[in-house]
């Protein structure tokens, strides 16, 4: 319950995503901070025990004001513009501006958009907190977006965006003598730089659009491609046409089911350290059992604290694919295990990392299904060798983080995935007994 001497906008507070500002009884911003649910998250400041820091800020709240926003991803971009442009004092209590995390669009030939620290830009001597580029950092940077309370959110937001607005962030085929699509290209999330598939005025639309998002300015975006969507039809490009309505659709429906589940089981304070992948959290694996597509199921197994969870495990049987196909039966396995978080995120809550028993077909196709349902989770896929020394790692290598997670946690993702193996075996002889029975 928010006391009564607290002025609040509208006098109530909406079950919606958006950013609210705090002031001081003489009309100081004192905080600003986003949320999925601001009458949730403003009322968790009077009803909670905090520490003391936050117990200070919300003895001098005077009066609460709010902005909604159609998504939280939207939430996440207008509170970083938001702090810049304000810079609360509790927002920068206790870590200065050189700390924080910083989205930069690098000024080169194909731009890439690059995750920096505020002390990294200050030895490149950029002030992150100018508005306007100049001088160095005009040359280095088309634009500098942040601050950023959380590196994770912010991480989950390029990764959602990604498949609607494709940058690439490898090179072209004349710096590496190569021609051929990589990774991302092939699950649709790289524009096609490292192949040589598009052009530089063609690539600077998209980096364009990218730009434009974290200014906030979704809607712009949406109409240019309505106006392009226009013109394609009527010239007869129906193909081009229908993509750019799918390309409308996706963004004007951005599921962020991701930022949702993990947004709100912290009060937000800049102090916090980001948060990485935790290889002692939740670490699900998968796999698929079936004799020539016959009595066809999958396994879920869960691990926490780098220990088998039994109690977790969950266990599916194959109902729509038809003959041997793991690929299509772990599409399967993964669109019903995620529709469940999406309807029950309770209990059945999202992973820090998926491990997926396969090579690049079956983690192409789950990151096909996480990208079209608006979820991010990390994936590896662990394709079998001849022992376990020679299993294969299959997983983004452009992802710095999930690269170190990846070192120093194969061990723990080769456990998983031989008890989702046993798992599915031992289901798969259950169902097949069943049915040999049934005859």
């Amino acid at each position: 319950m928010i006391p009564s001497s607290i002025e609040l906008q509208h006098g109530n507070l909406p079950d919606h995503p958006g950013v609210y500002f705090y002031y001081s009884d003489a009309g100081k911003i004192l905080y600003v901070g986003k949320a999925t649910s601001l009458k949730r998250r403003v009322s968790s400041y009077f009803t909670k025990a905090h520490d003391r820091r936050i117990e200070e800020l919300v003895r001098r709240i005077a009066r609460i004001d709010y902005i909604e926003t159609p998504t939280v991803i939207e939430a996440l971009v207008l509170e970083a513009n938001q702090i810049k442009a304000l810079m609360p004092k509790y927002n920068i209590l206790q870590r200065d501006d050189k700390s924080f995390l910083y989205l930069v669009i690098t000024n080169e030939a194909y731009p890439k958009p690059l995750l920096m620290r505020g002390h990294d830009l200050k030895k490149m001597r950029v002030n992150p907190f100018n508005t306007e580029l100049k001088g160095v950092a005009k040359k280095k940077f088309l634009r500098v977006f942040g601050p950023y309370t959380s590196g994770r959110s912010l991480r989950m937001a390029l990764d959602l965006i990604r498949k609607v607005i494709p940058w690439s962030d490898c090179a072209p085929p004349e710096i590496t003598g190569k021609n051929r699509p990589c990774f991302n290209a092939q699950i649709g999330k790289c524009a096609g730089v490292c192949s040589g598939t598009i052009s530089k005025q063609e690539y600077r639309k998209i980096i364009k659009q990218l730009i434009l998002f974290f200014e906030g300015k979704k809607k712009q975006i949406v109409r240019q491609l309505k106006r392009d969507m226009a013109k394609a039809a009527a010239s007869l490009q129906f193909e081009n046409a229908e993509q750019l309505k799918r390309k409308i659709f996706a963004l004007e429906h951005i599921q962020d089911v991701a930022l949702v589940s993990k947004e709100d089981s912290e009060l937000p304070y800049v102090g916090m350290p980001d948060e990485a992948i935790n290889l002692m959290g939740r670490i699900e694996a998968y796999d698929i059992s079936n004799i020539s597509g016959t009595s066809a199921v999958g396994s879920m197994v869960v691990f926490e604290e780098g220990k088998p969870a039994k109690s977790q495990y969950r266990k599916f049987k194959i109902k729509t694919v038809v003959g041997p196909n793991d690929v299509a039966m772990m599409e399967e396995v993964m669109r019903r295990r995620l529709r469940r978080a999406q309807l029950h995120p309770q209990s059945w809550p999202l992973p820090e990392l998926m491990v997926i028993d396969g090579g690049t077909p079956q983690v192409n196709r789950v990151q096909e299904v996480l990208d079209e349902m608006g979820i991010q989770v990390p994936i590896v896929g662990l394709a079998k060798g001849v022992d376990r020394k020679q299993d294969r790692l299959v997983y983004d290598r452009t992802n710095e983080e999930l690269e170190k997670v990846v070192r120093r946690g194969k061990e723990i993702f080769q456990r998983a995935r031989d008890e989702a193996h046993r798992f599915a075996v031992r289901y798969h002889r259950t169902v097949r007994s069943k049915t040999m029975r049934g005859r």
